[in-house]
């Protein structure tokens, strides 16, 4: 089971071996963001962040007609748990949804089992026929994925992949301990243990050198969830990137009259845009310029030391600098 995790509750503590460091790594998951986006439009958002985007795509798929019943008959709201089988974590970095629907096909059946209260019933009807049931189910969320998901997809994995970064570096600068900092209120590291408070479960799980996935996920804020403990997977922890509060934002970042005397207004509008790393072609969605003058302004802020390139894949993500940071930060305090 996929477990979530709140800001209260039992502690689990889980613990890490040089090899489970060694092994622990970063993937993003199109499939596990079907399922999460599904539990915010059954009424998971508390907080009320993804209502932007619940707004603009319940119509959407009122008019495609696409019925989610195979899928929402899975996703129980009150559960603590989502169906491991639903979401396997993926083996590569950044899997597209076609892979991982190929994979969801072919469940084994002695893993179409849940002890998820609420879907026992659905799942009991994939084992009935499980060519037929996956298939549908498959198909579903494929339609599903087409109206509610791939239009705001280059917009989410740009977030995911600048949390990735950024955690990355922080890894690099000191290690496990620094990359667990700012996780999560309910996640935190003691000498070789990951804290990980829940609501109703405690207690120690060794990861037997598996070490422990990371999957960004839009969908899940303000919670974490887990998966522990299911059979050979490697045990993993879905939680909020970094800039999940204005994916949904349309307005463009605060910049301070200072900072702009400085560096010219569109440039020190990107160095602004830039709380996460974040690609060309979104900052030029966000400014309102064309992808080739904003990577020219961007080339100057490089030059200058102000912001820095990554590439990742097939992507080039642009970040503050050090020195990018402190100017951002002395312009908001003494010119805004």
């Amino acid at each position: 089971m996929v477990q979530v995790g709140p800001a209260q509750g039992g502690t689990v503590e889980i613990e890490f071996t040089a090899e489970d460091v060694a092994r622990t790594r970063f993937a993003v998951s199109p499939l596990w963001e079907v399922v999460a986006s599904v539990r915010v439009l059954k009424g998971a958002d508390d907080q009320g962040v993804h209502r932007r985007w619940a707004e603009q795509v319940r119509p959407l798929l009122a008019a495609a007609k696409v019925d989610l019943t195979p899928l929402s008959r899975l996703i129980a709201l009150g559960a603590e748990c989502v169906p491991s089988f639903l979401v396997p974590p993926p083996t590569t970095p950044q899997p597209s949804l076609e892979v991982e629907l190929a994979a969801l096909r072919a469940t084994p059946l002695e893993l179409l089992r849940t002890t998820t209260p609420g879907v026992q019933e659905g799942a009991a009807e994939l084992r009935e026929n499980p060519g037929r049931e996956l298939g549908r189910l498959a198909e579903v969320i494929a339609a599903y994925w087409e109206v509610a998901l791939a239009p705001y997809w280059p917009r989410m994995l740009a977030v995911f992949e600048g949390d990735i970064l950024n955690r990355a570096i922080h890894f690099a600068e000191g290690g496990a301990r620094r990359l667990f900092d700012d996780f999560a209120p309910q996640v935190t590291w003691d000498s070789g243990t990951l804290q990980l408070v829940r609501r109703s479960s405690r207690g120690r799980r060794e990861l037997g050198g598996r070490g422990l996935l990371l999957v960004p996920s839009a969908f899940v804020w303000p919670r974490i969830f887990s998966n522990l403990g299911s059979g050979d997977w490697q045990p993993t922890l879905r939680y909020p990137p970094r800039g999940i509060g204005t994916l949904w934002e349309q307005g463009p970042q605060p910049c301070s009259d200072a900072l702009a005397g400085v560096l010219g207004r569109t440039r020190a509008r990107l160095l602004a845009e830039l709380t996460a790393p974040a690609s060309t072609t979104d900052l030029a969605r966000r400014i309102g310029l064309s992808a080739g003058g904003v990577s020219q302004h961007l080339t100057a802020l490089r030059a200058a030391g102000l912001v820095s390139a990554h590439r990742t894949g097939r992507v080039v993500l642009y970040a503050r600098t050090g020195v990018g940071e402190s100017l951002v930060g002395d312009g908001r305090r003494y010119g805004v």
